[in-house]
């Protein structure tokens, strides 16, 4: 009896195994079959040249004088991929996913993360993009509002006050569905140093 014990005990612990390799944590957050990835984000530098991050300017003076802010964009190159890329029935237009919301949140590696005080709010966006299973597509979205820099903290960088230059990581989470209208998620980061940078 002790050794039939035992053996259902060892038996148990191997499935418990079993079931543990055979886990996809992707998976046990959405039942799509399909995953959205971002394989890329980028912004701006100060001389308009695309970079693996943002130079964003909270004040803009043209050549009659005149102060201006204005929006920054990222650009984000979306993939997606199945879950199980070795079924014999391959993709359809049904894994294909519509990425139709996004938002962002700014994170201070110092970890004053006030918002309206050291960080600019959070926002949320909407976007209405198809990505199609085993391919890429690049959009752009409004990374920095216009109305953040008309307020705290940015608004205290202008014309020199303030700290000077607030370097922040932009977290970006980007929402969507499958064509058979399961949920998916991908998140991104992207680091923006604001400051009143000397207009060209």
């Amino acid at each position: 009896m002790k050794t039939i014990t035992i053996g259902l005990k060892g038996l148990v612990l191997a499935a418990g195994c079993l079931a543990l390799l055979s886990c996809n944590p992707i998976e046990n957050t959405t039942q799509s079959s399909t995953m959205l990835i971002i394989e890329n984000m980028t912004g701006l530098a100060q001389d308009g040249t695309k970079a693996n991050y943002l130079e964003s300017d909270v004040i803009t003076i043209d050549v009659n004088g005149n102060a201006s802010v204005y929006e920054d964009p990222a650009i984000v190159t979306f993939g997606a991929k199945l879950l199980n890329p070795s079924s014999t029935l391959g993709p359809s237009q049904y894994n294909d996913i519509l990425v139709n919301r996004y938002v962002v949140h700014y994170i201070r590696a110092d970890g004053r993360n006030r918002e309206g005080v050291d960080v600019p709010y959070s926002f949320e966006g909407s976007l209405s993009t198809l990505v199609k299973v085993d391919s890429s597509t690049e959009v752009s979205f409004v990374i920095v509002r216009a109305a953040a820099k008309l307020e705290p903290p940015l608004l205290n960088l202008a014309s020199g006050r303030g700290e000077g230059e607030i370097q922040v990581t932009a977290q970006v989470d980007f929402y969507g569905h499958d064509m058979m209208n399961n949920n998916v998620h991908a998140t991104g980061y992207l680091a923006i140093y604001f400051a009143d940078w000397v207009d060209r």
